[in-house]
């Protein structure tokens, strides 16, 4: 019986997120990836009471993300190009 409870739970939590994420005024899904993207470069995620692993993530994620536009860039300039 307990399990069914959880089940039950769980579905309805599922239910309200999916309303949630789908609401139409709620943030469009460009926003939040805007924003789960920006939370990420930045380190939001990491230790702030560690400055050396906080301000490490924040430099090797905009490194990664430099050099993938840096990539991205070339491939484009090669594609175009046509060699």
């Amino acid at each position: 019986m307990a399990e069914r409870r959880d089940d039950e739970t769980e579905s309805r939590r599922i239910l309200e997120r999916v309303a949630r994420e789908t609401a139409p005024g709620g943030a469009s899904f460009i926003t939040r990836k805007a924003k789960e993207a920006r939370d990420h470069v930045t380190a939001a995620d990491a230790n702030r009471g560690d400055p050396i692993e906080y301000w490490g993530t924040r430099i090797g994620r905009t490194l990664g993300f430099v050099i993938a536009i840096g990539l991205l860039v070339w491939l484009v300039y090669a594609a175009t190009r046509g060699g």
